[in-house]
């Protein structure tokens, strides 16, 4: 199964991130990436951007030195009722939109309680992604969230860096979690949590487990562009004929 596309990356302006947008378009070309999605952290975050930096994505062209560029952000959900750090009216003009837990925006709680948080969010349309759902600071009743996923048409998040060492104990849980999106034919979005240019395209954890457990490449979408531009179609992103018009083929 072979990666073109990331669906995760953070540039300086995430506060605890060390690269530029355009040094993660030179390692994307270096590493045969060829969208990524800019996913800086939402402003609850803290040492994040402020909310002008989200919005004004519109500056970024849409394809720099031949690499496909996603505007997006990483939402924190920031309470029991599955809200998030940015209002609708500013996720609306974005590309692609991830959520998360994190546990310096909202309190870790019990296992249902944390679900019911996580189902909460995802009434929200302009949601795309649930990313790190693996996390064992916040564990869940992985088949309820699933499910709401499918229902919703979220795209569930296998985080690469969860292997590593962002979030220690989460191999087992993401292994877990991919099995279940086979079984309930859940799609699947992999992403590097890039927070340093040369993690960007980097997926060897997850290309290794998904080999270990036989992962069906139609759930993945990060094995085309076109695969994940109609998913994005689906979800009514309001910008998206941007690519559709210079999409034509892969190479």
């Amino acid at each position: 199964m072979k990666f073109v596309l990331d669906t995760h990356c953070h540039t300086i302006a995430s506060g605890h991130a060390y690269s530029t947008v355009h040094d993660l378009v030179r390692e994307a070309k270096n590493v045969g990436i060829k969208m990524f999605a800019l996913t800086d952290h939402g402003p609850a975050m803290p040492g994040g951007p402020h909310i002008y930096h989200i919005k004004n994505q519109k500056v970024i062209p849409r394809v720099m030195d031949g690499v496909f560029v996603l505007r997006g952000v990483e939402a924190n959900i920031i309470n029991e009722d599955g809200e998030l750090d940015i209002r609708d009216e500013v996720l609306e003009e974005l590309d692609i939109v991830i959520a998360s837990l994190h546990n310096v925006c909202v309190k870790a709680k019990s296992k249902e309680e944390n679900t019911n948080t996580l189902i909460k969010a995802m009434k929200n349309k302009y949601i795309d992604i649930i990313a790190h759902p693996g996390n064992p600071l916040f564990p869940i009743d992985e088949e309820r969230v699933l499910k709401e996923a499918k229902k919703n048409n979220i795209l569930i998040e296998i985080n690469n860096s969860s292997f590593g060492k962002s979030r220690p104990g989460s191999k087992h849980i993401c292994t877990r979690i991919a099995k279940l999106a086979q079984k309930l034919d859940v799609r699947i979005a992999v992403g590097t949590d890039t927070h340093i240019a040369n993690q960007l395209g980097r997926f060897d954890y997850v290309e290794e487990m998904f080999e270990e457990i036989n992962m069906p490449e139609e759930l993945v979408i990060n094995t085309s562009m076109h695969k994940l531009i109609r998913y994005l179609e689906e979800k009514g992103k309001k910008n998206i004929e941007d690519f559709k018009n210079i999409i034509k083929e892969e190479k």
